[in-house]
């Protein structure tokens, strides 16, 4: 497993589709994005489930908590069954984060990639996106970080995601 984590726009969706054309064998992309995306409607701004707040903050409640355990196990059931399976992910708990990632994947072999990108740089991307709330991209580059262990890291800031992308496939055993 390659689990990348960096704050919103640093890049990370880009050099999860560069790594997918660059490694060898065929790898599977999961994303933080996709899990919000599949929650019930009802859960999208609610004290239960992911508010997004105007200053770019994220807060998440106790059933978004629960599914997203079921949803971590489940992709760790994958890579227990073969899968080769890339994660791009907000770790919003920084190291708290981590462990609830640690914890669900326990005995597999996790490439840790932090990827980081100026908050200048996140932010003009994020204006550029125009899906985010302007000030999540600033909010979350450095504390997505904090405490966090990683194996490597690339900084997206000057960094094209397929030279990313090739750093990172190089560490892939």
């Amino acid at each position: 497993m390659i689990i990348l984590n960096g704050g919103s726009s640093s890049g990370k969706s880009g050099i999860v589709r560069c790594l997918q054309a660059v490694l060898p064998d065929p790898w599977l992309a999961f994303g933080c994005d996709s899990f919000v995306d599949a929650l019930p409607a009802r859960m999208q701004e609610s004290d239960e489930g992911i508010t997004f707040v105007a200053d770019g903050g994220v807060t998440v409640g106790a059933d978004f908590r629960a599914l997203e355990a079921a949803w971590t196990d489940g992709i760790a059931a994958m890579a227990r069954a073969g899968a080769r399976v890339i994660i791009d992910d907000v770790f919003l708990g920084g190291a708290a984060s981590q462990e609830r990632w640690r914890k669900a994947l326990g005995g597999l072999d996790v490439l840790w990639v932090g990827v980081r990108c100026g908050s200048a740089v996140a932010a003009g991307r994020e204006i550029a996106r125009g899906d985010r709330i302007q000030g999540m991209a600033a909010s979350q580059a450095d504390a997505v970080h904090e405490g966090v262990f990683y194996d490597l890291e690339v900084d997206t800031t000057r960094t094209e995601s397929m030279v990313c992308a090739r750093t990172i496939a190089a560490r892939v055993g």
